[in-house]
């Protein structure tokens, strides 16, 4: 993984960890909506213009590839790069949350 990427994405925002987290399987951008507004009980909504700029942004940076298109929706999946990104985040959430745990 190249400095730039590390630099861009490590810690991620949330929009970036969710939709990483939903591309495991293919999905598009209105697919990725819904899955975060169900997995997070509707705390967290993701504006169309934040996801469309951010599936551009992970596709140019190759953490994502575009797959097909399906009905006018752009379905893409995730990469190599974007799973080890998303296991670097994982494991630093696991360690927050551990550390949080043996401090209260």
């Amino acid at each position: 993984m190249d400095a730039h990427i590390k630099k861009v994405y490590v810690p991620m925002t949330e929009t970036g960890f969710y939709i990483l987290l939903c591309l495991r399987e293919e999905n598009h951008g209105y697919g990725i909506v819904q899955m975060v507004r169900e997995m997070t009980n509707e705390e967290i909504i993701l504006a169309p213009g934040t996801m469309y700029g951010s599936l551009s942004k992970m596709e140019k940076d190759g953490l994502i590839r575009f797959v097909r298109e399906e009905e006018k929706r752009k379905i893409y999946v995730i990469t190599d790069l974007g799973t080890e990104v998303l296991g670097i985040e994982m494991k630093r959430i696991e360690r927050l949350f551990k550390n949080m745990k043996e401090m209260s």
